[in-house]
């Protein structure tokens, strides 16, 4: 009769001996139906010694109860008295004299009559020593052995313990799975319809789980080599998440050659020529400095095939060139499948309907170096904003469109200082035009006035000539003549004034002039 036992380490496979110890045999084959062993924790692992498991899924040493107590406590059976521990068989013939030996554990107790026995509950333990434990005869209840799973004995022998003797690893029993019951069962037993589930001591547990394994038995370099692996596949999905990675399995492109130790001198076209022997080579570029553009001494060759790459890497290692020895080797930059990808990758996917298509909308923001709709001296004062994309990816030809934007900026500003400059040149010359016409005018206004001297002196001597011969004229001729000199002499008047009007104008258009 065989019961088969799930642990977390692999699978025991138990051989009841119901013939010698059938009262044992049939309260471990009972507890397997009840699910009482399900979760159960080895809480106790001696090396070379024992392995001790069964009771609650916390692992208490003095838990458990019988089969009998456990039917009677699920069936609720409240009228009988069950006790909840029971008494083996101490078979003389079933020693603990090999490994695999299954026992339950005992302890004195006192049986209704006052006599010293030995009794069990649910506990039971498996002898890990080749040579067994003999001293435990006598002691402890044999009622099986295993037939298979000896490794996994090993397994448990090996684990590492603290100082009471329990495993850091949660090692337990997962299934009980009874292959043949012999025995009937008691007539108030009730079999769960499924398998418990976790506990709540399990999921709360903190050692260390089942899965995990902190010696492996494996060479240290190998162990070296997959920690690196693991580090830099966590890094590539970091570079992924932030965007440096187009996706994090990357691999760098195979028809892309590293050339270092190169000479200072050694020029882009003399390596082209140097390495198109092996084939085509669309691209080789010497690596310089940003500011001084002087050669880093390394550079990469893209080839077309990548069977020329791998001809190149084996003839052209350690070959001399400009009295350098340099050394070839195939690239580990992403960089140009990044570039690519950004320049060609997006705007496909940009333009797929799948994936959004005319709806997908770039990115916007305002800026204040574009043109909004006004000229360059209104955005300054803020009158003018649009809205621009970023742009696609492609950084390279965005760096070339923000100088061709520049330099147009910088022309425009050059076109409205000359525009400034015109408007600046023509009012000058319509205030030098103006003055001059004022000028005109203060000299003609001065030729009047000596017109109007000269005019007046006439007249004046006109006046007195007939106010001589006007004393052969009777009376009424006087009277004609003195409202005729009347009406010069009001005429005068008005001359005179208009005369000292123009000269105030003329000294306030002088007094302008000054001030300009």
């Amino acid at each position: 009769m065989s019961v088969l036992l799930e642990t977390s380490l692999g699978d025991i496979v138990i051989d009841l001996e119901t013939e010698r110890a059938p009262i044992a045999s049939t309260n471990f084959i009972k507890l397997c139906k009840l699910k009482a062993y399900n979760w159960s924790l080895f809480h106790t692992i001696t090396q070379g010694f024992t392995a001790v498991t069964g009771g609650n899924a916390a692992g208490d040493t003095d838990s458990g109860v019988s089969a009998q107590h456990l039917s009677a406590t699920l069936s609720h059976d409240t009228h009988s008295d069950v006790p909840r521990f029971f008494t083996p068989e101490m078979h003389p013939k079933l020693k603990h004299s090999t490994k695999g030996r299954v026992s339950f554990v005992c302890s004195d107790a006192v049986d209704a009559k006052g006599n010293a026995v030995r009794v069990a509950a649910s506990q039971f333990f498996f002898t890990l020593a080749d040579e067994g434990a003999g001293y435990l005869n006598g002691v402890h209840a044999v009622f099986g052995k295993v037939v298979e799973g000896l490794d996994v004995l090993d397994a448990l022998n090996a684990q590492q313990v603290d100082h009471e003797k329990r495993p850091f690893r949660d090692i337990r029993i997962k299934h009980t799975i009874i292959l043949d019951d012999p025995f009937p069962d008691p007539p108030n037993m009730v079999e769960p319809p499924r398998s418990p589930s976790p506990p709540p001591e399990m999921l709360n547990s903190t050692r260390i789980g089942d899965d995990e394994d902190l010696f492996p038995d494996v060479d240290p370099e190998i162990l070296e080599k997959e920690s690196r692996d693991r580090e830099a596949a966590a890094r590539a999905l970091t570079l992924e998440m932030i965007g440096d990675l187009p996706f994090a399995e990357i691999r760098p492109p195979e028809n892309i050659l590293f050339v270092c130790k190169l000479h200072p001198v050694t020029r882009d076209e003399d390596l082209e020529l140097i390495f198109s022997r092996f084939g085509e080579i669309r691209s080789c570029e010497i690596i310089r400095d940003k500011k001084t553009q002087e050669s880093l001494s390394y550079a990469f060759i893209d080839f077309e095939k990548k069977e020329a790459a791998e001809e190149a890497y084996f003839k052209m290692d350690n070959v001399l060139i400009d009295d350098r020895r340099i050394h070839v080797d195939f690239s580990q930059s992403v960089s140009k499948l990044h570039h690519d990808f950004l320049g060609g990758k997006r705007r496909e996917l940009m333009e797929d309907e799948e994936f959004g298509g005319k709806g997908l909308q770039r990115k916007k923001q305002y800026r204040d170096g574009d043109d909004g709709g006004g000229g360059r001296m209104e955005r300054r004062q803020g009158s003018g904003y649009d809205l621009v994309f970023e742009h696609e990816g492609d950084l390279a030809r965005e760096k070339k469109r923000a100088r061709h934007q520049q330099s147009d900026d910088v022309r425009a500003d050059a076109t409205e200082v000359g525009d400034t400059n015109r408007h600046r040149t023509e009012h000058r010359k319509d205030g030098r035009e103006e003055r001059d016409r004022h000028r005109q005018d203060r000299t003609s206004g001065r030729d009047f006035g000596h017109r109007d001297r000269r005019e007046d002196t006439s007249v004046r001597k006109n006046e007195y000539s007939d106010r001589t011969g006007s004393a052969k004229y009777d009376r009424d001729g006087r009277k004609r003549h003195e409202e005729h000199d009347d009406r010069r002499a009001q005429r005068g008047e008005r001359e005179v004034r208009d005369r000292d009007g123009r000269r105030s104008g003329s000294d306030r258009h002088a007094r302008d002039d000054r001030r300009r």
